[in-house]
């Protein structure tokens, strides 16, 4: 295989170069696209971006051509909210809110988060790293090439360093990059139902020193709502795994006004992340803070809610607003960065290029990533898509397709719709 790597006669190059930091206000909308671009790579990471005419002089010696064919090429979406790993469906509750039943009807009754809790405990770790490279492959046919990974339909010791450690061995098989989350405070486990103090000391005095010691995650995450994880316990536990070394995320006002905003602020987390009812006091502690929100229409559309979060406040209170798709076997079941994209642009009106923005590199920061991920720039890992349009915009427009053709993470060819199928061959 060649070690240099030129792409060639692009539509529109999204390079996204600018700012190294998040974007925020008129900056999301700032693309930095060129017009019949095209790229040099040598190795894993870009050498050079500009127009095609100035490019295509430089190509020598082994170096394979790729015409992109007058299509749209993008960095990979990088998907900052993510449960890629766990056993069964719930295609039954589906149905059952199908037919009238809510997400917090099904989960008093035993569903929900517990459902899968208990598949997943049954379930060997050989079997949830080869049931979840089936999912592998679905976010890269949707042109992402990162996400963040997290834990928690594990809810005891073992079975959440199990997930970890299947997290772990699929980011080692090279075709998608994971980021581990650690989110042992995702639910109450059934044998705790009674004793929510033992399992919040079981959280932060056996959970996270095993996963810290192991260094299975980068981060911790805590569902802060009155009726999972109260804002005190929410606190203990965030703040031992800060304590760890860990950063912080927080499942945040989704369900409810639950204070979970605020909370990410004064604990200065990362990311803030779901805001369905965050107020503009929230929000303006996320702005005093520098906490990037998280936003995940999937999740509302698939529940059939109607509260979106208030994404334009945010942008105009100058936060770093992230787009991500919260894939899950629950609240959402997609791996689709696109369909993020339309319902951003249908439901939280943000702008196509706004959307794009979100799900690179404002993305790849709240990963601490945004150094070598999120936007196409000398230097950069060399993780980008081939999309099949001619202008960015129809990436949201043409809803419910598949549009990446080809992608590249680290320089090399993982998928090819061409070729109809994964490069990795799984």
């Amino acid at each position: 295989m060649a070690d240099a790597l030129a792409v060639i006669n692009c539509s529109q190059l999204v390079t996204l170069a600018g700012a190294r930091r998040p974007r925020v206000g008129a900056e999301l909308r700032e693309l930095a696209i060129i017009e019949d671009g095209a790229m040099l790579v040598r190795g894993e990471r870009i050498k050079r971006v500009g127009a095609r005419t100035e490019i295509e002089p430089l190509i020598e010696g082994d170096c394979e051509v790729v015409d992109a064919g007058g299509r749209v090429v993008l960095p990979g979406f990088v998907d900052a909210h993510t449960h890629p790993v766990f056993a069964g469906t719930r295609a039954d509750e589906f149905e059952r809110r199908a037919r009238g039943e809510t997400y917090q009807e099904i989960a008093a009754r035993g569903g929900g988060i517990r459902a899968t809790v208990r598949k997943t405990r049954e379930a060997s770790e050989d079997e949830l790293v080869a049931v979840s490279r089936r999912y592998r492959n679905w976010f890269l046919r949707a042109g992402t090439t990162t996400v963040e990974a997290k834990s928690g339909y594990g809810l005891s010791v073992e079975d959440e360093l199990k997930m970890l450690r299947a997290i772990r061995r699929l980011g080692e098989e090279g075709s998608l990059r994971y980021v581990g989350t650690f989110l042992g405070a995702h639910d109450i486990a059934e044998e705790y139902r009674a004793r929510r103090d033992d399992y919040v000391r079981l959280v932060v005095e056996e959970m996270l020193p095993r996963v810290a010691d192991a260094g299975l995650a980068e981060f911790c995450d805590v569902f802060c709502e009155e009726r999972v994880f109260a804002v005190e316990e929410s606190r203990r536990i965030l703040g031992a795994a800060r304590a760890r070394g860990l950063g912080l995320r927080v499942h945040a006002d989704q369900l409810s006004l639950s204070g979970g905003a605020r909370l990410a602020a004064e604990v200065r987390a990362a990311t803030a992340d779901h805001l369905e009812h965050a107020d503009a006091a929230g929000i303006a502690a996320l702005k005093s803070a520098d906490v990037q929100p998280v936003l995940l229409p999937c999740s509302v559309y698939a529940l059939g809610a109607t509260k979106y979060p208030a994404a334009r406040e945010m942008i105009g209170a100058g936060l770093a607003v992230v787009l991500a798709t919260d894939f899950n076997p629950g609240s959402s079941p997609t791996p689709s960065m696109t369909m993020a994209l339309s319902l951003a642009a249908t439901h939280l009106k943000m702008t196509p290029a706004e959307g794009v923005t979100a799900a690179t590199i404002n993305a790849a920061h709240s990963l601490r990533r945004g150094h070598e991920l999120g936007s196409l720039e000398a230097g950069k890992l060399a993780d980008f898509v081939i999309h099949d349009c001619a202008d960015y915009r129809e990436l949201a427009y043409f809803f419910g397709v598949e549009h990446a053709r080809e992608v590249f993470v680290g320089g090399r060819r993982v998928f090819s719709r061409g070729a109809a199928r994964l490069q990795d061959g799984v």
